[in-house]
C-alpha cells in the first residue's frame, strides 16, 4: 500500500484477513442470524468529499451486496462532529445506524466538550477501527533546524518564540503540537486557523514556523520546497518519505494517528454488531477499496469490536490528558 513499507503492509493485510475471519468461525451463524430490515445509515459528521466520506462511499456498495439492504451515507456536519454523534447515540439500538467518526469525534470531543448530554463510553458501543492516517510535521525552510533534535534544541533556546499553526483549535493537528510540547519539554505557541489552507499559507510566509497535517495536504508544498518535512507521526517511516524519520525515533512515546472508527448505539444486539463488523471488514479487503484507500494514505484495519474498544479507551485517555495539561477549551 502506498505510504507504507511493503513488507509491513503485506503483514498488515495478512493479519487483517486473519482478524476478520477467525472471530467469526465459531459464531458465524450468530452473525448471519441478524439481517437489517431497512436501509442501514452510515452517519458522518463532515461534508461530502473528505477522506472519511470517500472511504464510506467505497465501502457502502460492498456492504449493500452482502446485507441485502441499501447502505446509505448520511452527512451531518457541524459542531466538530457532535451532531452526527448525537444522531446515532439518541437513535434506536437496532443496528440500522452506524456512526463513522474520526479521532476527534470518537475520542477528543469527550474531553474537549465535557458534558454535552451524551457520553462516548455510555451511549455508544464500538464496532470497528476502520483505518488510520499518519501526519507529517513540516517547518518553514528558513528555520535553522533540519532534524527533530535540532528543532527541540532551538525551541528550548527560544521558549515561547516558535509558533505552530493548525486547521483549528482542539483538532488533532493542534493536539499533535501540544503533545510535542509535553514530550519534548518545550514551549511553543499555537495559532489556530480556519482550515489547513490558510495555516499553510502562513507557514510558507514565515508567520508560523511549523505545523502538523495529513501528508496528502502537505505533499505538494513539500515537493515544491515551500516547506520542509521534519518528521512523521506514525509508528514507522512512510514509503512516500523514506528519508524522513518518525518523531518516535527521537521521542519513543510519541505517536499520533488520525484514525477512523465505527460505533453503534449502546444496547445494539450482539448479533447485529457481529454481522456489521463482519461486513465492514470484508468490504475493506476488496481490492478496489484497498487500492483507493492507499491513494488516500490510509492504512486499513478492520478490527473486532473488542479490539476497537481497547484502542478507543486508550485514545480517549491519551488526548484527555493532553487537553487538560494544555488547558485547551472548545471554541
Amino acid at each position: 500500500m502506498p505510504g507504507h513499507d511493503g513488507a509491513a503492509v503485506a503483514t498488515r493485510r495478512a493479519l487483517l484477513g486473519a482478524t476478520c475471519a477467525v472471530p467469526f468461525l465459531g459464531r458465524g451463524a450468530a452473525a448471519q442470524a441478524w439481517a437489517p430490515t431497512r436501509p442501514v445509515r452510515i452517519v458522518i459528521g463532515f461534508p461530502p468529499g473528505g477522506g472519511i466520506d470517500i472511504l464510506a462511499r467505497l465501502m457502502a456498495p460492498k456492504m449493500t451486496e452482502r446485507l441485502g439492504q441499501p447502505v446509505v451515507i448520511e452527512n451531518r456536519p457541524g459542531a466538530n462532529g457532535l451532531l452526527s454523534f448525537e444522531n446515532v447515540a439518541r437513535g434506536e439500538a437496532d443496528g440500522h445506524a452506524v456512526l463513522f467518526g474520526t479521532t476527534g469525534v470518537l475520542a477528543v470531543n469527550q474531553a474537549l466538550y465535557g458534558h454535552t448530554g451524551v457520553d462516548l463510553l455510555r451511549d455508544l458501543a464500538p464496532l470497528s477501527h476502520v483505518a488510520s492516517l499518519d501526519f507529517v510535521m513540516v517547518v518553514n525552510p528558513a528555520l535553522p533546524a533540519t532534524t527533530l533534535a535540532e528543532f527541540i534544541a532551538l525551541a528550548k533556546a527560544r521558549p515561547g518564540e516558535l509558533n505552530f499553526g493548525s486547521s483549528g483549535n482542539g483538532g488533532l493537528p493542534h493536539l499533535s503540537g501540544e503533545l510535542l510540547n509535553a514530550q519534548a519539554g518545550i514551549r511553543t505557541t499555537h495559532v489556530p486557523y480556519r482550515g489547513s489552507a490558510p495555516a499553510f499559507a502562513d507557514l510558507i510566509g514565515g508567520r508560523v514556523q511549523f505545523m502538523f497535517d495529513a501528508l496528502a495536504i502537505g505533499q505538494p508544498h513539500i515537493a515544491a520546497g515551500r516547506v520542509r518535512a521534519l518528521a512523521t507521526t506514525g509508528p514507522r517511516r512512510l514509503a512516500a518519505l523514506p528519508g524522513v524519520p518518525t518523531l518516535k525515533e527521537t521521542l519513543p512515546d510519541y505517536e499520533v494517528l488520525n484514525w477512523y472508527g465505527m460505533s453503534v448505539r449502546a444496547g445494539t444486539p450482539a448479533a447485529a454488531i457481529a454481522r456489521l463488523q463482519q461486513e465492514v471488514a470484508w468490504s475493506l479487503r476488496q481490492p478496489d477499496v484497498a487500492e483507493r484507500a492507499a491513494g488516500l494514505g490510509l492504512d486499513l484495519v478492520g478490527s473486532t469490536p473488542a479490539e476497537f474498544g481497547v484502542f478507543q479507551r486508550a485514545e480517549i485517555a491519551k488526548w484527555g490528558a493532553v487537553i487538560r495539561a494544555a488547558d485547551i477549551k472548545a471554541e
